[in-house]
């Protein structure tokens, strides 16, 4: 069954103040932007589900760690699992924050524009990719023993983060999600620029993006709370969903 790639905003944050220093924060915290980005996904796997002869099997994957306590009310709205994708920035050593790539736990690999432009030697590309694999694998192993046992063949796969800023490492989930032949992939973020969204778009089946403000910062400037998440949080976000299932 084929699938049209469609964007879905949410809205604009009209109400955004340029001036850095005295723009009003659009979430409280990963929480409220949760459950608002619930009630958005929520309505459009109603929709979705009146195309199809049968109701879909959605799946929530958050991108760990901040992705998780915005997922849980996804997954809690749906009344399906939730499960992690772990994704890495590939960044150069002299430039930490600067990403040229992302790779998943599972070696799939996406490059920037920016790599074939940067003059050195494919050995530091190569070292730099082994890097944040592995990292990659050494997180998706704290969760290893907590996550569903749960394929997304055939299901509706949704990949839910707290924001995107350059788009990188949940473009490379979406990727790597899609070689395991789900019905449909889907991108599901509080906040995202406005710029991106034909990229994501050409990655996924559908976007559902509550907000695309223009400037835009980094995500953190748009949350009122933003405290880095814990490893012992994304176990509980597990572990929670899995309990609610159950009962």
């Amino acid at each position: 069954m084929a699938f049209s790639y469609v964007t879905v905003w949410q809205g604009f944050s009209s109400s955004f103040i340029e001036t850095a220093m005295s723009f009003n924060p659009l979430f409280r915290d990963r929480t409220e932007a949760g459950e608002k980005l619930a009630a958005a996904v929520s309505l459009e796997v109603a929709k979705f589900n009146e195309t199809l002869e049968e109701k879909v099997r959605p799946i929530v994957y958050g991108l760990p760690r901040g992705g998780l306590p915005i997922a849980l009310p996804i997954a809690r709205q749906l009344c399906c699992p939730l499960d992690v994708i772990v994704a890495k920035k590939i960044t150069r050593p002299e430039h930490p924050e600067l990403a040229i790539g992302a790779v998943t736990a599972d070696g799939h690999i996406l490059w920037s524009n920016q790599k074939s432009r940067l003059r050195v030697p494919n050995t530091v590309f190569q070292k730099a990719q082994e890097k944040a694999q592995e990292k990659a694998q050494a997180q998706l192993m704290d969760f290893s023993s907590d996550r569903p046992q749960i394929s997304p063949m055939g299901a509706l796969a949704i990949i839910v983060d707290d924001g995107i800023a350059t788009g990188m490492t949940i473009r490379v989930a979406a990727q790597a999600l899609r070689l395991q032949e789900p019905m449909a992939v889907w991108i599901c973020v509080p906040v995202a620029p406005l710029e991106l969204m034909e990229c994501l778009s050409g990655e996924c089946d559908r976007t559902i993006i509550l907000e695309t403000p223009d400037p835009f910062f980094s995500v953190s400037n748009f949350y009122a709370e933003f405290p880095q998440v814990e490893t012992e949080v994304v176990i509980a976000c597990l572990q929670q969903q899995t309990e609610w299932r159950s009962i």
